[in-house]
Order: C-alpha cells, then sequence, then structure tokens
C-alpha cells in the first residue's frame, strides 16, 4: 500500500532528522494531517452513509497532530509548558471524536446492547481501570505545584485512553467482519494506548522520567508512537475491508475463545494481585479503590457466568429441539412420535376419549425421484407435509416417520372423523401425487406398538388393493 510506505519511511527518517525544533514539529505535524487526509480519502471510496465514523477519527487524528505544533508554539514562543497549555484541548479533543467514530461503526456492526459485549469491555476496562487509577491517576495528587485545573487536565489523559480501551474492546466483541481494517483499528487504539500511558508514567517518575524527557533519542521514539498509530489509523481506513467494517452482522459474537478468555482472567486478576503487591510491601495505599474495583469485578464476573449459564441452557434447548425435529420438513420427527403417543393414549385412556392414528406412504415415490431427481422429491416432501398439517386441527400430531412415510395421530377421533381427516389431506396433496393410508383406531388396551402395527398392516392393505386409498385393518 503506497499510504503505509510513505508513512514508514517518513517515521523511520524522522529519527535521524536534525535537532531543530521547528522541524521536528512540523514533520510530525504533517504525519499527521497526512494520515487524516488519508483517513478521509479512505472514507469517500465507501457509500455515501459510512461516511461519518470515519470523519470523526480524521478529526480526531487531526486535531491531535495540530496539538504538536500548538505546544511546539507555545512552548519556543511563549514559554508555556506547565499544564493546561493552549495545546491541551487539541490534545484532548482526539477522545471524543475517536469515542464518537467507533460507536457509530459498533452500533452499524451490532445491537448496541449485546449484553455479553458490554460485560466483557466493562470487566477488561475495569480492571485495567484500577491499574490505571493506582499507578497513573491518583499520583497525580502527589504533584504538589499542580493546581486543580492542571490536575484535571492531566486525568483527563488515562481517563481517555480508558474511554478508547472500553470502545476498542466493545468494537472487537461486535459481530461483523473480522477483516484487516478491524485489526488495523485495533492496534491503532492499542498504540494510543501505549504512547499515552508512557508520557504519564514519565511525569509521575519525579526526576528519572525527567531525565528520559530530556534524552532526545528516547523522546523522538516515543514521539513516534503517536506517529505510527495515525498512520494505523489512514491503513484502517484505506483496507479494503473498511467498508465491512460498519456493515451489521448476521449474528452477534458470544464466543468465548482462548484470548478472550486470557484477557478476562487477567483484568479480574488485577485487583487481588494489587492488594497482594501492597501487603507484600507492608502497607496498602489504595485500599479503598482495590475493595471498589474487587466488588464491580465480581459482580460482572457472576454477570458474565449467568449469561453463559443462559446461553448453555438456550443452546441445551436447541439441540432437544433438533433430536425431535425432521430436518427436511420441520416437522416431528420418529423420537418425537414415539415420546408423544404413549402421553396421548394414556390421556385418552384416562378421559374414556377415542383416538386414532395413520400411516401414510406417498405413492411411487421412489419413480419420482428417479424422473425428477432427489431434490425434486425434496421439494414434494416439503410441500406435502406442509399442506397435510393445513388441514389437522391443533391437538393433531403429524410426524415423518422415515423416507416418503408420514404418521398421523388424531386424539378424539372415531373411525370416520379420522377417515375424513385423512381424506381431506389426500385431497391437498400437491403436484397431483397421491398417498395410501393405514388407519387404526387405538382399542382402549393396546399398546403405541401395538396400535401403529395394525395401521402398518392397513397401509399395506391399502398398497394391495390399488393405491391412492385409505384403508382399515381386517377384523381379526
Amino acid at each position: 500500500m503506497t499510504f503505509a510506505t510513505v508513512a514508514a519511511v517518513a517515521i523511520v527518517a524522522y529519527q535521524f532528522l536534525p535537532g531543530d525544533e521547528w522541524l521536528l514539529a512540523g514533520w510530525q505535524v504533517g504525519i499527521g494531517w497526512l494520515a487524516a487526509a488519508a483517513i478521509v480519502l479512505g472514507a469517500r471510496r465507501q457509500e455515501r452513509g459510512d461516511w461519518l465514523p470515519w470523519y470523526l477519527l480524521a478529526a480526531g487524528v487531526f486535531s491531535n497532530a495540530t496539538g504538536i505544533g500548538v505546544a511546539k508554539t507555545c512552548a519556543l514562543l511563549w514559554g508555556l509548558v506547565d499544564l493546561p497549555t493552549p495545546a491541551d484541548p487539541f490534545f484532548l479533543g482526539l477522545y471524543p471524536a475517536c469515542a464518537a467514530g467507533i460507536a457509530l461503526l459498533i452500533r452499524r456492526r451490532d445491537r448496541w446492547a449485546n449484553w455479553t459485549a458490554m460485560v466483557d469491555a466493562a470487566t477488561i476496562t475495569t480492571g485495567f481501570g484500577l491499574l490505571a487509577w493506582v499507578y497513573v491517576i491518583d499520583p497525580i495528587n502527589l504533584v504538589s505545584h499542580m493546581d486543580r485545573l492542571a490536575h484535571a487536565v492531566q486525568a483527563a489523559y488515562p481517563i481517555g485512553d480508558l474511554l478508547l480501551l472500553a470502545m476498542m474492546t466493545r468494537l472487537l466483541r461486535s459481530g461483523g467482519s473480522r477483516g484487516g481494517a478491524l485489526w488495523w483499528m485495533a492496534g491503532a487504539l492499542g498504540t494510543l494506548l501505549l504512547g499515552d500511558s508512557s508520557w504519564v508514567i514519565l511525569d509521575n517518575l519525579g526526576a528519572p522520567g525527567l531525565a528520559l524527557e530530556e534524552t532526545p533519542w528516547f523522546v523522538r521514539i516515543l514521539e513516534s508512537v503517536f506517529l505510527v498509530a495515525f498512520a494505523l489509523f489512514a491503513v484502517a481506513a484505506l483496507d479494503p475491508a473498511a467498508d465491512k467494517l460498519g456493515k451489521s452482522a448476521q449474528e452477534s459474537t458470544t464466543r468465548l475463545g482462548a484470548g478472550l478468555l486470557m484477557l478476562l482472567t487477567g483484568a479480574s486478576l488485577i485487583a487481588p494481585g494489587l492488594l497482594a503487591l501492597q501487603v507484600h510491601q507492608g502497607q496498602v495505599v489504595n485500599g479503598g479503590s482495590i475493595a471498589i474495583g474487587s466488588t464491580v469485578l465480581f459482580l460482572l464476573v457472576v454477570a458474565r457466568m449467568a449469561g453463559l449459564l443462559r446461553d448453555v441452557e438456550r443452546q441445551a434447548r436447541q439441540v432437544r429441539e433438533l433430536a425431535r425435529s425432521d430436518e427436511l420438513t420441520g416437522l416431528p420427527n420418529r423420537r418425537a412420535w414415539n415420546d408423544e403417543v404413549p402421553r396421548a393414549l394414556e390421556r385418552a385412556r384416562r378421559d374414556h376419549l377415542p383416538v386414532a392414528a395413520a400411516i401414510i406412504d406417498l405413492d411411487h415415490f421412489k419413480r419420482f425421484n428417479d424422473t425428477f431427481g432427489h431434490p425434486a422429491g425434496d421439494r414434494l416432501l416439503k410441500a406435502a407435509s406442509a399442506a397435510w398439517h393445513g388441514t389437522l386441527r391443533s391437538v393433531d400430531l403429524l410426524a415423518r416417520y422415515g423416507g416418503e412415510e408420514f404418521v398421523v395421530l388424531l386424539p378424539g377421533a372415531d373411525a370416520a372423523s379420522a377417515h375424513e381427516a385423512l381424506s381431506r389431506m389426500l385431497a391437498v396433496t400437491p403436484q397431483d401425487q397421491t398417498f395410501s393410508a393405514g388407519l387404526a383406531v387405538w382399542d382402549g388396551e393396546e399398546t403405541s406398538e401395538e396400535l401403529l402395527q395394525r395401521a402398518d398392516r392397513a397401509l399395506y392393505l391399502a398398497k394391495d388393493r390399488g393405491r391412492n386409498r385409505i384403508e382399515m385393518p381386517a377384523a381379526a
């Protein structure tokens, strides 16, 4: 990709530029603005309705890159280096713009209220948020010479990072395409988090941090982290799969893979790990924060487990339903028939009501298959089962017994009403086809197997008498 090559060369060249402050700042701003322009170009290759998320990302990159130039100008011309500076609104503008763009992508890819994805994102963000509080945000208060506004501005950076972490996690847990654009986007956000965290940690290290900030080669590498993030956003926008990043998914992603499980486990162990470390050091400094974080993480883990249990129960129901359904016609299968008929006979015995059963066999089905092909035969079975089912009552049971054989259970039906029901079924058989049926009325004593055997003997009688008919077993 042309842009990726140009950006890589520019970032590498940045390490070897002369030490002129204006040149270095201009080079960084130029790479950022070039990346923002590339994002806009990539967006305009998509449908007009898909432009807005990418425009927001471009605005965020442009704002942050502009902040580099503003910060350098303020420092060199007016000596404004202490927080807050006029550059901070430009730097901080990255976070809401990128968060809004990613939120739009999530909304278009998936249901925003995807409970599983929201719990996963909240767990990861809470775990790393506690880590950020203990080592980044809370230590800001130790810098006594900073006023409230300066504290707020410095804390805004890690808070913005946590916002992007939450959005990135939610984006990765959404459904939809898993193409290159998604991973370039994730790489860009991860790189931003790395760069921002490094600067804040340096500020909180005191003298060692100041020494590193005055080391030119170290500072250039750290500044290059942001340039890489800018470039990755542009690569994501220019990726051929970028147009799929905002397309809705056929289904939500709920799979708990090994990588996600490890990440969730690590996030959940941050709170007890911090507590153990501080106990080992002889002083629990952040007891309240760790307690709150542990409570929230515990509740999120319980919520995730509850969701997994619901998924298992739902899948178990689906398996049971599939095990009792015929794949082709959607009717109950032989297993469902064998389960239901004994219960129906017991109800008939208890209520002193008649019940009839019949076996139906499509006439000359093998010849139909040989003439028109098996796909046509499958279509006939589906059409016939649908047509027959439409003539029956809600209490009746029509099941596929195997091949072209079907069985019908007619609770409360005597011989005459059962024969009438089968005649209606015969009349609606599609494609001018016919069937032979054997009908038996329960005698009040026989088992379900014996009832079906009598219906089967009647079926053979119907075939022997020329097919396209309904017969009852001959009297014993």
